[in-house]
């Protein structure tokens, strides 16, 4: 959109453009007054002057004001300078201000139509006939008169030629300036184009990158914890239901034994772990939302944070686990504890559901340059091969984020994980992902 002042500029360049088309109708007019003022011009003479004025203006109106588009074409233009300077010629003898303003616009006519060569003959001519007017005819047979003669003719072609070229410059700067400033316009345009085009890709990538994050805190918090609480209600109404028929069983004598105090015990045990659960659950799907790591990391190192995990696992899911830690632990930046966290949440995870394993055995290992993560267990076991219709082992087979979201926090560290699994002997998960200390950031 153009501003106010390129508007203004071109309304100037317009009115400027129609004042130069005028200005040989002005020098015409004024010549024409200033001989009807000076000189002795009456009957036939004057009318004969008039005559020529008017033929004069209507030849000019006629090739560039009438015909505007004749002003490219060489031909006619030739024939309209060559009758122009004629005109300025029979004008001359009429008076001489007819030379001496008129014939301005030979020289401006000549420069502006003509080509190459043909501009300094135009320039030439008039000016030939000009000087002459001045003189007061042709310069006589002698040789200061024709020097004197040629030197003023040679003159003016030397002024008109300096002058018109100069303009020319300026006239090819100042379009050349415009042609950089609307390159430079559309370079900005399509610059802001472009910004706002990789905007629009930036917001929909930190969209996605926002959408994947939660997915991943989401199946490795919320889901897993809904898991949890599901599993400790599940045994806390078969204990109540063991509860109400040891309770009928005593009632009618029946021999049922028992008061049912075991399974009293045992259902508040549940339903105070649920709770525990449910109150956990809702402070990590706060953290997630603040994008904040995992509590047991935030005053814990790794090796306790997973120590604790898989004895809390083990006391809820009543199957034996193991840690073990091998090599000198140190602080790792906070992206690959949390990954290796989350990493043994989701494997003990499924485990639970769907390993049917007696014994689980998690090994973290601080090698030089790389930190090694293993969780085995002894349960059914599935084949890898045919992920997706079989279930057990650490793989997630039913159609959940599962194991995608590991390999995706993995895979942001440039590791690797490999599973290993046979049906009826059990299952292994290996991770390996580099040592990055704390103080380094992970790009």
């Amino acid at each position: 959109m153009e501003t106010l002042s390129e508007r203004d500029r071109d309304r100037q360049e317009e009115r400027l453009r129609r004042l130069t088309a005028a200005v040989p109708y002005f020098l015409l007019a004024a010549s024409t007054l200033l001989s009807l003022a000076s000189d002795d011009l009456h009957g036939s003479r004057l009318l004969e002057t008039l005559g020529l004025v008017s033929l004069t203006a209507v030849l000019m109106w006629a090739m560039t004001g009438l015909n505007p588009e004749w002003t490219s074409r060489q031909g006619p233009m030739t024939v309209f300078v060559a009758v122009l300077i004629v005109m300025i010629a029979l004008l001359s003898t009429r008076g001489v201000w007819f030379a001496g303003f008129f014939g301005f616009a030979g020289y401006v006519y000549s420069w502006q139509f003509l080509r190459g060569g043909w501009r300094f003959v135009g320039v030439a001519a008039t000016a030939a006939v000009t000087v002459a007017a001045y003189m007061g005819g042709p310069p006589a047979l002698t040789p200061a008169s024709v020097l004197l003669y040629l030197g003023f003719v040679a003159s003016i072609v030397l002024l008109v030629a300096v002058f018109s070229h100069l303009g020319e410059f300026t006239a090819e700067r100042s379009d050349e300036r415009r042609r950089m400033v609307e390159r430079l316009r559309t370079t900005l345009r399509e610059n802001e184009g472009l910004q706002a085009q990789l905007l629009l890709q930036a917001r929909e990538a930190g969209v996605h990158d926002e959408r994947e994050r939660m997915a991943r805190e989401i199946h490795d918090t919320l889901a897993q914890g809904f898991v949890g609480i599901i599993t400790q209600l599940q045994a806390a109404e078969r204990a109540e239901l063991e509860e109400t028929r040891a309770s009928r069983g005593t009632v009618r004598g029946d021999g049922i034994g028992g008061t049912g105090e075991g399974d009293r015990a045992e259902w508040r045990l549940r339903v105070a772990n649920a709770t525990r659960l449910a109150r956990e659950n809702l402070a990590e799907a706060r953290r997630s939302v603040h994008a904040l790591g995992p509590a047991p990391l935030e005053t814990t190192p790794l090796p306790d944070a997973l120590s604790d995990l898989i004895v809390e696992w083990s006391r809820m899911s009543g199957v034996h686990s193991g840690f073990t830690l091998t090599g000198p632990a140190r602080p790792l930046h906070a992206e690959v504890e949390t990954t290796l966290l989350r990493a043994v949440q989701e494997s003990l995870s499924n485990v639970a559901r769907h390993a049917e394993a007696a014994r689980v055995g998690v090994t973290l290992s601080y090698a030089d340059d790389l930190v090694l993560l293993d969780v085995r267990d002894d349960g059914v076991g599935f084949d890898p091969a045919a992920v997706g219709t079989l279930r057990g082992g650490i793989e997630d087979t039913t159609g959940g984020f599962g194991l995608t979201s590991v390999r995706q926090r993995v895979g942001r560290l440039a590791g690797t994980v490999r599973i290993e699994s046979e049906p009826g002997h059990g299952t292994a998960l290996s991770i390996a992902v580099p040592a990055v200390p704390r103080e380094t950031p992970v790009e």
